[in-house]
């Protein structure tokens, strides 16, 4: 039980020992019935989104199906769900595990530090398994230099004696998608292609699951993306890629009854004081909307926020008044680069050299203007409508990256998108929760910021944000918007549609803490383009919000005082017909909600007025 004597299972946030969690009495939501499904497929590839559970699962993995742990299964699994019929296979393997997210990744030490600690894992598997591989048989495996070799005469020693061997890979695309984000395409060709160690190991495992006996007889890999795995092994093809097959959608991450489930124990033990309604009502607003087969019947919330959520609001805490977990925001942050290199293809270096201004800041991570296209435009595409339509592609290489259904894809397995629903075969995709639209936003600033598009003085653009929910001081943020955008000429160029602008709007301001940003707000038979809801479940003694109603006249096309004045109009009478929602009303019984009537003429924020002022 756990080490701190408490009448309710502690949140094992940021622990992915499965072992350490069940012996320490953690809570732990029972996803080991999944173990019976996978038992059909041997060989078998797994991707979803960062900080999911992957590794937590490969633990479980480890635990159940090690002969070296058997003695302990009852103390381990008591209670789960494969405890009450294990199948033939429990305990029955001899487990070698790799955890790649551990490995460095500068490339000038990466295929020593590799090999070190593959070295290290397989000594100790075969330490474990003494009885198995004693004295020179180990010594044969140990005594070659590289881990290819040392799997190679692992496999053939296996295979003469008849012993199983499973093999669990985690994280395989980590330090592969670093050095591709920190150091360019060319050091990530070099790790990938031709007879790169890293394309060596894989081809080792294809050689020891191709052969009839041939020592490994189980193979499960866990990563964020299919692109490594395409350029190391030509595409998965020595097993079955699980990741969009319904009966696994809920294998990783938590359904709302299940998250509903933890609410009220936690409440009934005393520990949460925290509204089981309201409190789901913002987790499924931040960490909900997860869906990774057309097929899949429901979706999932994030492992890692809803834990995050859980441990910040016990014993008896009020809401958190962060609701973006700060390592979340790490994680993404480096999908940044991600996505920035992966439309140029070029190298960083270069980057760094042709940015304006010379070289870039901190890490070299300022990259030149000709990067803002190609995918670019897709992402802010997608950030201004909130969705977009894309047959998801299971695989695809680096090269292909710029073709846009495969961009998207990317964008799904990172976890920045996911699958609403199927429509005429086309699998429409959309942002899933408020986290991940944040976080978006973040992109979309981040990289205006890092060409020199368009500089923003944060902090005070969030004191007047702050002064809008609070005081209702709407203007002084409109005219720092306007200010802004006369002021830096080089963002007229993107700023070219109704949707793009809606986007832009959005992204600056969700800079606010206070407020919850949502954009194509289905109010009273039609749709506000933004809303400003007040987040009053963390902040209480706020009574302002915004609907806001974006116009946009063509640069090119006669925009005379009539025209503004026409559009000003017609957004009015829209927000008129917003703000009498009754909605509003129940779902903000003490907010005070203005509308904002917004005129774009081209990239120029030619107007703004407010609308009727409703006290609801």
């Amino acid at each position: 039980m756990s080490s701190v004597s408490v009448p309710y299972p502690l949140i094992p946030y940021g622990w992915a020992d499965f072992r350490a969690i069940r012996l320490d009495g953690r809570l732990y939501v029972d996803k080991t019935r999944f173990i019976r499904m996978l038992e059909s497929e041997r060989f078998a590839f797994l991707i979803r989104p960062r900080r999911f559970g992957k590794s937590c699962w490969l633990s479980l993995l480890e635990n159940y199906y090690d002969r070296y742990w058997a003695d302990e299964f009852e103390k381990v699994f008591g209670g789960t769900d494969i405890a009450q019929a294990p199948t033939a296979m429990r305990h029955s393997y001899m487990v070698l595990r790799f955890d790649f997210s551990v490995v460095h990744d500068a490339p000038e030490t990466l295929e020593r530090e590799f090999e070190d600690y593959c070295h290290l894992e397989i000594e100790e598997a075969l330490e474990r398994n003494a009885d198995l591989f004693p004295g020179q048989a180990a010594a044969r495996v140990l005594n070659h230099r590289s881990t290819s070799g040392k799997l190679n005469a692992l496999f053939r020693d296996a295979r003469k004696r008849g012993i199983r061997l499973f093999l669990l890979v985690d994280e395989y695309d980590n330090f592969v998608n670093t050095i591709l984000a920190h150091h360019g395409a060319q050091a990530y060709r070099r790790l990938t292609r031709g007879g790169g160690f890293y394309r060596s190991f894989f081809a080792t495992l294809k050689g020891g699951a191709g052969r009839s006996g041939g020592g490994l007889e189980r193979l499960f890999i866990t990563g964020v993306s299919p692109i490594a795995l395409d350029d190391v092994t030509s595409g998965f093809n020595i097993g079955k890629n699980i990741s969009r097959a319904p009966e696994f959608n809920t294998l990783l991450g938590f359904t709302e009854a299940e998250v509903r489930g933890l609410l009220q124990t936690y409440r009934n033990a005393g520990a949460l004081t925290l509204d089981v309604a309201g409190a789901i009502d913002i987790m499924r607003d931040w960490y909900d909307g997860y869906r990774f087969s057309e097929d899949a019947p429901e979706t999932v919330y994030n492992t890692d926020m809803a834990l995050y959520f859980l441990d910040a609001a016990m014993p008896n805490k009020p809401m958190p008044r962060e609701l973006i977990d700060v390592n979340v925001r790490m994680d993404y942050g480096k999908l940044r680069h991600l996505l920035t290199v992966s439309r140029q293809m070029g190298d960083v270096e270069q980057a760094r050299r042709t940015a304006p201004g010379g070289p870039g800041g901190p890490g070299g991570e300022r990259v030149d203007a000709a990067q803002l296209n190609g995918n670019f435009d897709v992402l802010r595409q997608v950030i201004g409508e909130g969705q977009a339509y894309a047959d998801i592609q299971t695989s695809f290489p680096l090269e292909r990256l710029d073709q846009r259904d495969n961009f998207l894809s990317l964008l799904h397995y990172f976890g920045l998108l996911s699958i609403r629903d199927s429509v005429a075969g086309r699998t429409r995709l959309h942002i899933p929760n408020q986290t991940v639209r944040q976080l978006l936003y973040g992109h979309l600033r981040d990289a205006y910021e890092d060409v020199g598009v368009l500089s923003v003085d944060m902090l005070a653009l969030a004191d007047l944000l702050w002064r809008m929910a609070v005081n209702g001081e709407w203007r002084p943020v409109v005219d720092f918007l306007r200010g802004t955008i006369a002021a830096q000429t080089s963002i007229r160029d993107y700023l070219d549609g109704e949707k793009i602008i809606q986007g832009f709007l959005a992204a600056y301001l969700g800079v606010s803490r206070h407020f919850l940003v949502r954009t194509e707000v289905e109010l009273n038979k039609g749709f506000a383009d933004i809303a400003l809801e007040p987040l009053t479940a963390q902040f209480p003694e706020l009574r302002h919000g915004y609907l806001i109603e974006l116009k946009y006249l063509k640069r090119g096309d006669e925009a005379g005082e009539g025209a503004v004045r026409q559009a000003v109009q017609d957004a009015t009478t829209q927000l008129e017909r917003y703000l009498a929602d009754e909605r509003l009303a129940r779902m903000y019984p003490s907010v005070r909600f203005t509308g904002l009537a917004v005129i774009f003429h081209g990239w120029e924020l030619a107007w703004c007025e407010r609308a009727a002022r409703i006290a609801l």
